[in-house]
């Protein structure tokens, strides 16, 4: 019975590739064949150094309503200034924005594996479109100002159909904190003074203009005005003051 069982083995090891070799009352097993070799795949390396690239949360999506995106398109448009000979740079610039802002900044991805990896953008931190803060902010950098169209999301609720005071005050101190760091370099908000003088609607869009008011050693200042879409009703005005930091104060330094 266990020499039968052994044959079978034997057939078995033969028909999947391997040798036999017999010495006098030996047995021996070779190495099983090499399956043939197969052609060699080209590596790609990407110029984006993370898995992929980041989502710019600052891009048209589907939750944009067409006033958003008539705004949208025309300071767009401001970006590039055509002339007679060729399309050239406008004075505008649009600016990227993403829910890590650290991670995707030039050096950050070390720190922000240093820092909480679970860490995201307050104002970015819906992955749902629409839901909450829907912006995009225009950078001017020769007229030391900024415009954000602004498109406020279900979420963003105060009074029954507004946008919350919160929300509101959020999306001031990130525009004009965003204002004041491409002025002055990193900062960080000192003072908001905030006048509400009119609700905003929920799902309406608004433009929040942002303008340097005076540089004062470390301090900036900066002004801002919430206003409708046309330009014909102020919702909110406020001044804001920032105090240049260096980088290792966000560290404890």
């Amino acid at each position: 019975m266990m020499l039968r069982q052994g044959l079978h083995l034997v057939r078995a090891l033969y028909r999947n590739g391997f040798k036999l070799t017999g010495l006098a009352g030996r047995q021996s097993l070779g190495q099983a064949q090499l399956p043939a070799p197969q052609p060699v795949r080209a590596l790609t390396v990407s110029s984006w150094p993370f898995s992929s690239p980041p989502r710019d949360y600052s891009l048209p999506n589907e939750s944009w309503t067409p006033e958003m995106q008539r705004l949208y398109d025309h300071y767009n448009a401001l970006c590039e200034a055509e002339t007679e000979e060729e399309k050239k740079r406008g004075p505008w610039r649009r600016l990227p924005s993403y829910n890590r802002t650290l991670k995707y900044a030039t050096g950050g991805r070390c720190l922000s594996k240093v820092l909480q990896a679970k860490a995201r953008l307050f104002t970015r931190n819906i992955e749902e479109p629409g839901a909450s803060f829907e912006y995009v902010v225009f950078l001017n950098k020769q007229e030391k100002s900024c415009v954000c169209v602004f498109q406020a999301g279900h979420l963003l609720e105060g009074p029954p159909g507004h946008v919350h005071g919160g929300a509101i005050a959020t999306i001031i101190d990130s525009v004009t904190g965003t204002l004041a760091t491409y002025l002055s370099g990193p900062v960080m908000t000192a003072n908001l003074n905030i006048n509400y003088r009119s609700p905003i609607p929920l799902g309406s869009v608004v433009l929040v203009h942002s303008a340097l008011e005076k540089v004062e050693g470390r301090k900036t200042s900066i002004s801002c005005r919430v206003m409708s879409s046309d330009g014909g009703k102020l919702h909110t005005d406020a001044t804001g003051l920032f105090v240049s930091i260096s980088v290792g104060h966000l560290f404890g330094a």
